[in-house]
């Protein structure tokens, strides 16, 4: 206590260069911030570099061509008019120039092949030149094609534009979607514009937009909780500074070691604000509750009397939030490391800062607590009454809620296994021009991603025997029947093209050799925009289109594919590989699958732990765990209840929940602890933890509550249910906290 003391008397002595120095690195972090804070949605903050899927998908970017691709959709009048043409041919000249494009694709650049002496040549695709009726008849039969660069009733031209590989132009994604929009607008006022580069690009610009407004509704919110929260507005500016100051130098040592803001760590603002809002509140309640009792107390001691009997609840509540928190680093991905790794920092730096400069704000304050009274307050809600009837329920109905609440406990561990993992790609986009250009798009295309499938004989065997192309089109007769695939382009569409205009290429007498010959006289650079096989012939390539779709039906799309192949191909014979972005994106089910078991068992351990070492008694230890698992079971109920995935926003809720759900029957029990040498049984003893401490208990939850509903207010459906998910479980928190735990420890902790 003396020692305390001292300490706290060197920090009063200390306060006018404690406040200098704060200030300025409050300036440094504040323009350091504002001058270098960015957003980060690349695909590495997903995937660790060593990650062999990763690999493997950059890899194939290197060698078949990136899926980093703009479609750009032109609503025009005719679209096989020579006006259109030369308008299409503009733009490719245009945007061909630019450093960080790979190639273009229209039906402008398209070609069809024509069979003459023994060998094919290729004509123009788009000839004005032609009837109407002509070209309908061509394009059916290249339909496979046709349809990906014009729609059927001529009115929508489809324009692709493939970048460099993904590590090339991920820094760039911005400028570039910037550039390309501005040589569209050359030459068309109408376009609908799409593909991963645009979405990936409104996603930053989303979080951005939305990680301001979550800090400045924040802040909003909190200023008026705490109006209602204080017992005095006296403490309004002490608490907003504990609250802002931590979060400012969070974000300055962020941005100084060059990190992103991404769609996880937006949220670090939010829940760090609540958090120090929290431990504020509590801190404060105290020092006025002391207040009034102690009349003669010296400033110094009494400062100190509230540390003293607040540090050791704020440690423990820290200590297992950070549990929770650091729980993330053990996940797969290196976006939920960063978070865990940055709030714990955060949760650090507002322990240590909301006592410091509360403790210098109480200095300067006077020593008068009697006239202090809540600056807002609800004359018709008496929390005094509602702690009093809470005590009174549990006591005199503690089996039948201890009953109640077992009950419902066994039933969400049932239902946890009910709850489905998945993740939809369009819930991670708001609405607005990006997510309306999609859809419309994709009304008209029918796709708007790609895969590669690359089909391939280990012998080394070139793949253009008659075995091989009647293999293949049998598998792309499968692929067509499934519903999720939209279009299909491979050597199979030329093979029957050529086969519709030239009959004798089906003749029996037809021989490998000619066969080899023909079809080896394709090069990849007259349509390069499909690989329909690779430069020595060994293996070929069918493009895969499809719209964009959650990671359940990418899963289970994959397995078709993989079942397809294996029900035409002998395994021994040929090998399938299937590439692009959708193989990564589809195994994000299974890295939060890890993500949850992972991060909420080191979570429970080290938190039973610590409350083991806090309680000091292990049967009291089990009987307070058991409320704190009672919420994530909710949880679980409430997502099984309203089809609420655990999706990438949503999977690192279990073990940051177990860590603030924590946090009050931290708060309670230490009470608990500290009347047991108070002679009375365990009912009087947690009755009068609760009237010591109830209070803050409900303003605490109020606070979380608050800043989680912020969350659910965003504009992006996935963020939007995290904040919900987060709100609910606080929620049941405090009335596990309030009615299930009291009523255990007053029948079982004798």
């Amino acid at each position: 206590m003396k020692q305390l003391e001292h300490i706290i008397a060197r920090v009063i002595k200390t306060r006018v260069t404690i406040v200098v120095v704060l200030t300025l690195l409050v300036i440094v972090s504040s323009f350091q911030t504002l001058s270098k804070l960015s957003v980060d949605n690349s695909l590495s903050i997903w995937f660790l570099e060593d990650d062999p899927s990763y690999k493997a998908y950059i890899d194939f970017q290197e060698a078949f061509g990136s899926d980093e691709i703009f479609i750009a959709m032109f609503p025009v009048e005719d679209a096989v008019g020579a006006k259109e043409k030369q308008r299409l041919l503009n733009l490719h000249e245009a945007v061909d120039a630019l450093p960080y494009v790979e190639t273009s694709f229209s039906l402008a650049k398209a070609k069809y092949p024509i069979y003459t002496n023994g060998h094919i040549v290729f004509d123009e695709l788009y000839n004005p030149q032609r009837s109407k009726k002509g070209l309908k008849n061509l394009y059916s039969k290249l339909d496979g094609v046709t349809n990906q660069l014009v729609t059927a009733d001529f009115k929508h031209q489809f324009f692709y534009i493939q970048l460099a590989p993904t590590p090339l132009i991920e820094g760039n994604r911005e400028i570039i979607v910037n550039e390309i929009k501005r040589l569209i607008e050359k030459e068309y006022s109408n376009y609908y514009l799409t593909g991963p580069p645009v979405l990936n690009e409104a996603y930053s610009l989303g979080i951005y937009k939305e990680s301001m407004m979550f800090g400045v509704l924040t802040v909003l919110v909190i200023t008026i909780m705490l109006l209602f929260l204080l017992p005095s507005r006296r403490y309004l500016l002490v608490s907003l500074l504990a609250v802002a100051v931590p979060l400012t130098l969070l974000f300055g040592i962020i941005t100084s070691l060059g990190f992103a803001l991404n769609m996880i760590s937006m949220l670090i603002p939010t829940i760090l604000l609540v958090y120090s809002v929290s431990d504020a509140v509590h801190i404060i309640n105290i020092y006025h509750k002391e207040g009034l009792k102690q009349h003669n107390i010296s400033q110094i001691k009494l400062i100190t009397l509230v540390v003293r009997k607040s540090l050791t609840p704020c440690f423990y509540t820290t200590l297992t939030t950070f549990v929770g928190y650091f729980a993330l680093y053990l996940s797969p991905l290196p976006a939920f490391k960063n978070m865990g790794v940055f709030t714990c920092i955060g949760l650090l730096l507002s322990f240590f800062l909301v006592y410091l400069i509360i403790i210098i704000g109480f200095s300067f304050m006077t020593s008068s607590f009697e006239s202090a009274k809540p600056p807002l307050n609800f004359n018709v809600f008496s929390q005094t009454q509602l702690i009093n009837w809470t005590n009174a329920v549990t006591s005199k109905y503690k089996n039948v809620i201890i009953m109640g609440f077992s009950a419902l406990l066994l039933y969400g561990v049932y239902t946890v296994f009910q709850v489905n993992i998945d993740t939809d790609s369009l819930d991670l986009l708001a609405e607005g021009r990006a997510k309306q250009d999609l859809r419309y798009v994709e009304s008209k295309l029918n796709s708007s991603s790609r895969l590669q499938l690359d089909i391939s004989a280990p012998s080394g065997k070139k793949m253009f025997n008659k075995e091989a192309l009647i293999l293949l089109g049998a598998f792309q007769k499968k692929l067509q029947s499934n519903p999720l695939i939209g279009n299909i382009v491979s050597i199979v569409d030329i093979k029957s093209f050529l086969e519709a205009r030239t009959p004798l290429l089906v003749q029996p007498s037809v021989s490998e050799v000619d066969i080899k010959k023909t079809f080896a006289s394709i090069h990849n650079s007259e349509n390069g925009f499909f690989k329909v096989f690779s430069e020595d012939c060994s293996s070929a390539g069918i493009t895969v289109s499809f719209k964009e779709m959650k990671t359940s039906q990418l899963e289970q799309m994959l397995f078709d594919i993989k079942n397809d192949f294996n029900s035409v191909f002998a395994e021994k014979d040929y090998t399938l590989k299937i590439n692009g972005f959708a193989v990564v994106f589809a195994q994000l089910n299974n890295f939060i699958l890890e993500t949850q078991f992972k991060s909420f068992f080191w979570a429970f351990l080290i938190g039973f732990l610590c409350l083991l070492v806090f309680i000091k008694d292990f049967k009291t230890t089990v009987l307070v765990l058991i409320p704190n698992v009672l919420p994530l079971v909710i949880l679980a109920i409430f997502m099984s209840l309203f089809d609420i995935p655990l999706g990438v926003t949503t999977a690192m809720i279990t073990p940051i929940m177990l860590g603030i759900a924590m946090d009050d029957t931290i708060h309670l029990v230490y009470k608990y602890k500290r009347v047991k040498g108070i002679k009375g049984t365990s009912e009087k003893r947690i009755n009068s933890a609760m009237t010591y401490t109830g209070s803050a208990l409900f303003s605490t939850t109020i606070a979380l509550v608050a800043g989680f509903l912020i969350i659910s207010s965003s504009a992006v459906p996935s963020v939007k249910d995290f904040g919900l998910l987060c709100a609910v479980t606080v929620s049941a928190a405090l009335i596990t906290d309030i009615f299930y735990l009291p009523a255990l420890l007053k029948k079982f902790d004798s």
